[in-house]
């Protein structure tokens, strides 16, 4: 295959957050079937080499943009915003009340054995939250072309991932 500098172009998509899913997975397909260490199985140990890595390449890539999240964070770091993950910890004071009012409610879950209405409130709320950060970082992203900004939303995004994960295993 010929040089690829990013994920999008690797599939031939457009460098966007609102991107079609059901394109994504077929370019996934051609790409993979192109590259898939099969096809090079009677080929030099180079060539089983190289297709070996764009194969994996290939999958990486769509793993990380048929994850809006990770889409997200993809297309910042692409437009050179560091997210600063580890480090930047800073957020609206209104989604800090806001976490600690989920870090409440994931207790009293914890509390009741991981199921119930307190577990399906919750749920809920996340679930809107990530449609509702989704919907925002699009718009920053897509109609603002502002990485910067998004990758503020991303941030407290990833909050909203995380205890949406906790919630789960509290439920397990």
């Amino acid at each position: 295959m010929a040089a690829v500098d990013d994920h999008f172009s690797l599939f031939g998509l457009p460098a966007r957050f609102d991107i079609d899913a059901a394109q994504l997975e077929q370019a996934w397909r051609a790409v993979a079937a192109r590259v898939h260490p099969d096809r090079y199985a009677t080929a030099s140990p180079a060539e089983r080499r190289v297709a070996m890595q764009w194969s994996a390449r290939a999958n990486e890539a769509y793993r990380q943009l048929r994850d809006p999240l990770l889409r997200a964070r993809y297309l910042c770091e692409q437009a050179g915003v560091d997210l600063q993950t580890e480090s930047n910890t800073s957020m609206d004071t209104d989604f800090l009340m806001q976490q600690m009012t989920w870090r409440e409610m994931l207790d009293d879950v914890r509390e009741q054995g991981g199921q119930g209405s307190a577990a399906d409130a919750l749920r809920t709320e996340l679930r809107e939250a990530e449609a509702d950060f989704q919907r925002q970082v699009g718009g920053l992203l897509d109609q603002q072309n502002d990485a910067a900004a998004a990758a503020t939303k991303i941030r407290e995004w990833m909050f909203v991932r995380k205890i949406s994960q906790e919630l789960a295993q509290a439920a397990d």
